[in-house]
């Protein structure tokens, strides 16, 4: 079984998952630039300052690449910047993580200060929001793709009674009506 034949592919959470990918891209773009521009050496250490965080010339590629790669992800869209939202998110909270336990020491080749670990925290949190935003939740609402691809049977018999049928026709008769035993399977394979 594969992730992507279980997600559904029509939905208005696209959009959602679009803007938030391009967002957060534009942002990560502008700072690799910004460090490009002031020439920073590729593995300078001795605090270079871009938009209020230290950075360094490997910083500032990793960044544009990240931009561009969840620009990427924006013109896609759906359930591949969705995931991808879900995979850079975390990514970046990991990162924080790691390079909170770097500070002031030689490992820190990326030049990582307290204020790229706040920011690294941020925008891992705001991009994996973006990501699972309509996809997570143990209270979805019914109309929500994602519920109904999890819950194909519970989304058939909803959409009879309010409607055109969601996956296929649906058996007006009462649950309780069906019949018992191979009969009731062959009903419910239908």
């Amino acid at each position: 079984m594969r992730l992507r034949d279980e997600l559904p592919v029509d939905h208005a959470l696209a959009t959602v998952y679009r803007v938030g990918a391009a967002l957060c891209g534009a942002v990560l773009l502008v700072f690799g630039c910004l460090g490009f521009a002031d020439g920073l050496g590729f593995f300078e250490t001795d605090g270079a300052r871009v938009a209020g965080m230290s950075s360094n010339g490997l910083l500032s590629l990793i960044s544009l690449c990240v931009g561009l790669l969840l620009l990427g992800g924006a013109v896609v869209g759906g359930n591949a910047a969705s995931t991808l939202n879900m995979i850079v998110g975390a990514s970046f909270l990991l990162s924080g993580f790691v390079h909170l336990f770097l500070l002031g020491r030689p490992a820190n080749i990326l030049d990582f200060g307290m204020s790229n670990v706040v920011f690294s925290f941020v925008m891992g949190l705001l991009i994996v929001t973006f990501g699972m935003y309509g996809r997570v939740s143990g209270g979805l609402p019914h109309d929500n793709p994602y519920w109904r691809s999890r819950h194909p049977e519970q989304a058939r018999r909803e959409a009879g009674v309010r409607g055109p049928a969601v996956g296929g026709p649906v058996s007006t008769r009462p649950r309780s009506a069906l019949p018992a035993g191979p009969a009731r399977k062959a009903e419910g394979r239908r």
